[in-house]
């Protein structure tokens, strides 16, 4: 039944790939705009041959320019066993997407006073006053064991918000640490983001505060800070300062609306892995709203806050960040004189550097040559394969939404050079 199933899902999916992308080879593109009509077409032919080979189930697209949709197409189904299309209000897991809406609104209680960068994690978790680093030793047989060091500085909101606080996952990786997280079960029962930075605090450190870039649950432990500092769960302050006013109704962490159900986008039979650790299923409410990785959202959605991402922290007349607010989240953070170090898990990549939430692009990498793209270059992406580029220089963004763990960074790659090569001269 599985093989039938999985061979059934691919020759759908093949015939929805076989139409015709709407649109394709005929884009007007707006006046003003700098995109080359028949190299766009390009980007329709990758994904319809994605679809066609059973690679992924569908996946959205927009490029925007100027404030205008430039490309906006859909490929696939949402989900290869109900066959339902991808529309406007298909919806899709965020994953580490939802990183990039918690920075931004730790950023408007920055502003506001409400939290500190040098604040010690400590004055709210107070818990984190007790942490400790740990340090892996090796004895002269080869084995490896774990000692615990007292932090050289307490952890503070500028090493949560930077991926410096020594905070990690422990569902990639060897580490000692690493492996501390995996079998700690952190994420057994039903818990909130209060138990779940008291957990997060029985562990070590990875390392010392503000000395390496290092990927993990920090996003998770600043939304504790941000309860904390603002007297409301993460979503109602989410909510208020910048969901709701910016029209994100249907951006959220979890589905309970059964006809919104219908409307989710799933992954691929064979492909429904994530591989990050204990995954929610968003139409079962749970008590943890995961700062890190746990929201959805639309294409609608998301636009309206890349765009606003874009300029420059305003959206329709409304001013969610200030303009020295949004230049300081935006700067590059853990560059030359930084003391925060890059090893092989450095996740913004060659030629990035990361601001308060965000990878900036500061050179043009080592690759030869250099992966498209411009200095100031933001971005970032999840494990489902939603991923966004935001370029100032060319007053520019583009979104992917897709959930397709296994084939999204090769996905994310083409899709890229597609855009750039589309870009005229």
């Amino acid at each position: 039944m599985t093989f039938l199933r999985l061979f059934c899902a691919t020759a759908v999916a093949a015939l929805l790939a076989a139409a015709p992308a709407r649109g394709e080879g005929t884009y007007e593109v707006p006046a003003g705009a700098k995109f080359n009509p028949d190299k766009l077409a390009r980007i329709g032919e990758f994904f319809k041959n994605e679809v066609a080979t059973g690679k992924i189930p569908g996946a959205m697209v927009l490029i925007q320019q100027h404030g205008k949709p430039i490309y906006k197409e859909s490929f696939g189904v949402q989900d290869v066993e109900s066959k339902a299309p991808l529309t406007d209000k298909t919806i899709f897991r965020l994953f580490s997407m939802t990183k990039a809406i918690t920075a931004v609104v730790s950023m408007q209680l920055l502003e506001e006073g409400k939290i500190k960068l040098d604040d010690p994690v400590s004055k709210y978790i107070p818990s984190f006053a007790n942490v400790k680093v740990g340090v892996e030793k090796k004895a002269d047989d080869g084995s490896k064991t774990l000692e615990l060091v007292a932090p050289d500085r307490p952890v503070t909101v500028h090493d949560l918000m930077t991926h410096t606080s020594g905070v990690t996952y422990g569902f990639y990786g060897d580490s000692l640490v690493r492996k501390a997280y995996k079998d700690a079960n952190i994420y057994a029962g039903d818990f909130d983001l209060a138990e779940f930075a008291e957990r997060i605090a029985k562990l070590p450190l990875h390392n010392q505060p503000g000395k390496l870039w290092q990927y993990g649950h920090s996003t998770d432990i600043l939304a504790r800070v941000m309860e904390v500092a603002a007297g409301k769960s993460l979503y109602a302050i989410e909510r208020e300062k910048l969901l709701d006013p910016m029209g994100m109704t249907d951006t959220s962490f979890f589905v309970t609306d059964p006809a919104k159900v219908k409307l989710m986008a799933q992954p691929m039979p064979n492909d429904s892995d994530f591989r990050v650790g204990r995954i929610n299923d968003p139409t079962k409410v749970k008590k943890w709203e995961s700062a890190s990785g746990g929201m959805v959202s639309t294409m609608g959605d998301y636009a309206r806050f890349v765009q606003m991402v874009l300029n420059g922290g305003t959206f329709e007349g409304k001013t969610y960040l200030k303009p020295e607010t949004f230049k300081l989240m935006t700067k590059d953070q853990i560059g030359p004189g930084s003391g925060v170090e890059r090893d092989y898990f450095y996740f913004p990549g060659d030629g990035f550097g990361f601001g308060l939430g965000l990878a900036v692009r500061t050179d043009p990498g080592n690759a030869k040559p250099p992966p498209p793209g411009d200095l100031g270059e933001l971005k970032w992406d999840g494990a489902s394969g939603c991923y966004f580029v935001v370029d100032p220089k060319q007053d520019m963004f583009f979104v992917l939404l897709e959930q397709t763990p296994t084939e999204r960074q090769r996905i994310q790659r083409t899709l890229k050079q597609l855009v750039y090569e589309a870009l005229a001269n």
